[in-house]
Formats: C-alpha cells, structure tokens, sequence
C-alpha cells in the first residue's frame, strides 16, 4: 500500500484544483439552478469524466506532445476558447426567459442526457485545466507509478470532480436557491455569459 500514498496528496490537490471557480463551476451552478438536481448532476458526471480522460493523457505525457507540436496547443486554445464564448451566448440568450418549473422525476431524458454532454465537453474544451493537470502530476506523481496506479487516478478524479459537482449541484437546485434564482434569473445569466464569455477571449487570444 505504501507504492499508493502518492495518491494521497494527489487527490488534495485535484480537489483544491477542482473548488476554484471557473467555467466549470459556472456552467454547473447555470445548470442546476435553471434547471433541475437531475440535470445538475448529469452536468457533474460531464465534467467527471472530462477529468478522468485529462488525468489518463496527462498522465500518459500530454505534455511531451504538445511542446513538440505548439501549433496543437494554439488550436485547443481557440477551439476551447470559441466553444465557451458560444456557451456564454446561449447563456445571455436566455435571460430574458421565463423559467420553466421542473420536477426531478420529470426531467425529458434527452435535456439530462445533453447536461452531460455539455459538462463533458466544456471540461474537454479548456486545454489550462489539462495543464493544471500536467502540472500537479509532474510534481507529484512518483518516478516509478506502480502497477493499475493509471486507473485508480482516473477513477481519482472523477469521483473528485464528480462529487464536488453533484454538492454544487444539490445546493444551487433547492426550492429556496430556484426561487432566488427566477427572482434574479436575467441579471445572473447576464452576470455568468459575461463571466464566461471573458474567460473564453482571454483563453481563445492568449496565445
């Protein structure tokens, strides 16, 4: 068990990564809050297993790769930087409307179903949480990784990422927090398309 211990600070540091705010937070809390716990969590399991498949390749040597070839790095830059800005727009786009009441067992399989597929794929599109990856795996994974030590990092950081989700998820999907939230749904759509809308700019033209 000893070989394992590395997985020990690995796992703080996933999880202090993971608890600050970004795109992912945002399109979670927008998710939950808008929609249903349901979705909300369908959105978390997204963004687990975005984080799974970054601490796979990260692991594996992502970074050899993308130093070789920079041009690579540039185009997941816009090509991430391009989909949050269009994230930000749909965001925007629907300020102005009415939210729909929704019941946790009647959610439309279909909308849970692309709540996942929005979580995995806005995880996917910001190659800075790959690095961050890189990053915290370069400084802490041992010499020698033993034996299934790639798979129990994977399952690592999903359960982290997942986890940490689904709680923003049952916190922001309350009767109380909904109600704050159609209360005040065009300034906090505003508020996040911008937010999000600067983070995919500055992600798409810091090159």
């Amino acid at each position: 068990m000893s070989d394992y211990i590395f997985l020990l600070p690995l796992a703080v540091a996933l999880l202090l990564g993971v608890m600050s705010p970004g795109p992912s937070f945002l399109i979670v809390a927008q998710t939950a809050a808008s929609k249903s716990r349901v979705d909300g969590v369908a959105c978390s399991f997204g963004m687990g297993v975005g984080a799974a498949i970054f601490a796979v390749i990260a692991s594996l040597g992502l970074h050899v790769v993308l130093e070789s070839v920079p041009m690579l790095y540039i185009a997941l830059k816009v090509i991430g930087g391009a989909y949050l800005c269009y994230l930000a727009f749909r965001i925007w786009k629907t300020a102005e409307q009415p939210m729909q009441s929704v019941e946790p067992m009647q959610t439309n399989q279909s909308e849970v179903t692309r709540s996942f597929i929005v979580g995995l794929t806005t995880q996917l599109s910001n190659p800075k949480t790959a690095f961050a990856f890189i990053g915290i795996f370069a400084a802490l994974l041992p010499a020698s990784i033993p034996q299934y030590a790639y798979i129990l990092i994977a399952i690592l950081a999903f359960v982290i990422d997942t986890v940490w989700y689904s709680l923003v998820s049952f916190l922001l999907s309350t009767q109380k927090a909904q109600r704050t939230y159609a209360r005040y749904k065009k300034h906090i759509c505003r508020t996040s398309g911008t937010l999000l809308g600067v983070i995919g700019l500055k992600l798409a033209s810091n090159q």
